[in-house]
């Protein structure tokens, strides 16, 4: 009963941190301007099943996609083992889906051993790729030492939960061997079998080591779940509704602002009788507040990996941009205006902003619009939408556009197109000989 009482209080205080984190991002996602994402929900599924269940992007980089499938459905599958576990622990019971299961239980303690081995080989691969070979993408000037010791964290937990559990399993077997007490057979283990030899004979030493190894998988998988609100992998949660809620239109399609919209028909036609859409609070965006809850989901969805920066253009010739960093900029200082909120209540300015403070003008200008860091991104994340609102910005709150920009602009507006020529103009090469 101690054992039992002593689990629930720790299982309880989990949730609790966990709900109260999640609440926090939840809170900060919507203190962005309101989108609809609503429509053609039947599309939404799709792309979804598509592209966050079944990964397809993510084949570009095959290596990748493999080691990161063998992760992504032990994530999901172990999971159900983890069902029994919390069960047992609430309870006081040992293996409690060994009897209504039968023999079915014996094919998925087979799984799930057969996916833990795939698991540690993958997190071996993914440190390795890290530490060892250096790609180039996981560097870069926003990779600072958080980053880079975020992801080490995450694959060595998992290394360690992985190894409790094959260890666990191990010891269980040799119990049951025995014959001792509660630990009847339950179960085929193929790879905890092959590592039993190697523990100790003592039945009361195998007892200590299988139930140490059930409490550090179960408290280390509570611990993991409090970690993923400060962590990049809270796309491990984020990715579904982040694809559901992806844009459906054309890559490249700009918004248009409905106030501006009205303002240009009046214009045109003098008859046009505009729409009450109230005067807009900002043009563009210069912080996170003024970017959508669809951008600032999409700040906690990214996993940093890279993909986008890897085949920017601008990056690529040695810009200063990088589309990860905008959307870890953009993250960064979500946080910030959420933990000024919790400390300081909603009125707080605390005189910063994501335009300079975190995001140079020079990134800005240096992207070419060409849509590859949202055509790369695997749970579909468009880092354009952020800059092209930044520049919206710059241009039509502070009129500071480059020179080129300017130049543009002006004949637009004197000429009706790009050019320098007038419009009567627009012909004469037709005409020369």
């Amino acid at each position: 009963m101690i054992a039992q009482a002593i689990f629930i209080i720790i299982l309880g205080a989990a949730v609790y941190l966990f709900a109260k984190n999640a609440g926090k991002i939840r809170r900060n996602i919507l203190l962005g301007k309101d989108v609809d994402r609503s429509d053609e929900p039947a599309t939404r599924w799709k792309i979804m099943a598509k592209v966050a269940l079944g990964q397809t992007k993510m084949v570009k980089r095959p290596v990748a996609a493999i080691m990161h499938f063998f992760i992504y459905v032990g994530f999901v599958i172990i999971n159900l083992e983890v069902l029994e576990i919390m069960i047992d622990g609430i309870f006081g019971s040992h293996r409690i889906f060994s009897g209504p299961l039968g023999g079915l239980y014996s094919l998925l303690i087979g799984g799930f051993e057969v996916l833990a081995v795939l698991v540690l080989v993958a997190c071996i691969v993914f440190l390795s790729r890290r530490n060892i070979i250096h790609l180039k993408r996981f560097s870069g000037t926003e990779m600072t030492q958080w980053p880079k010791s975020d992801a080490n964290y995450i694959l060595c937990i998992e290394i360690l939960l992985m190894t409790a559990f094959l260890t666990m399993n191990a010891a269980d077997y040799k119990l049951q061997l025995l014959h001792f007490e509660h630990y009847v057979k339950a179960g085929s283990f193929p790879v905890s079998s092959l590592i039993a030899p190697i523990l100790p004979d003592s039945a009361a030493s195998l007892v200590m080591l299988e139930r140490g190894c059930w409490w550090f998988h179960i408290i280390g998988i509570l611990a993991f779940l409090n970690y993923l609100p400060y962590s990049k992998h809270f796309h491990i949660l984020l990715a579904f509704p982040n694809v559901y809620y992806s844009n459906l239109n054309t890559k490249g399609k700009f918004t248009n602002m409905a106030s501006v919209t009205n303002e240009v028909k009046a214009m045109l036609d003098p008859a046009f009788v505009p729409e009450n859409t109230g005067e807009p609070a900002r043009f563009g965006a210069k912080d996170v507040t003024d970017l959508t809850w669809k951008n600032l989901m999409e700040a906690y969805t990214c996993t940093e990996c890279g993909r986008c920066t890897s085949v920017c253009p601008a990056n690529i010739t040695g810009k200063l941009l990088s589309p990860r960093k905008i959307m870890m900029d953009t993250r960064d200082r979500l946080t910030e205006v959420g933990n000024n909120l919790d400390k300081h209540g909603k009125d707080h300015d605390d005189g910063k902003s994501l335009l300079d403070n975190y995001i140079a003008r020079e990134e800005l200008w240096a992207c070419t619009t060409c849509n590859a860091c949202a055509e790369a991104c695997p749970v579909n994340i468009n880092p354009l939408e952020i800059i092209v609102e930044m520049r919206r910005y710059v241009v039509m709150e502070e009129s500071q556009a480059p020179a080129s920009l300017n130049n543009m602009f002006s004949n637009v507006e004197n000429n009706g197109a790009p050019w320098k020529y007038s419009q009567a103009d627009r012909l004469n090469w037709a005409n020369n000989d």
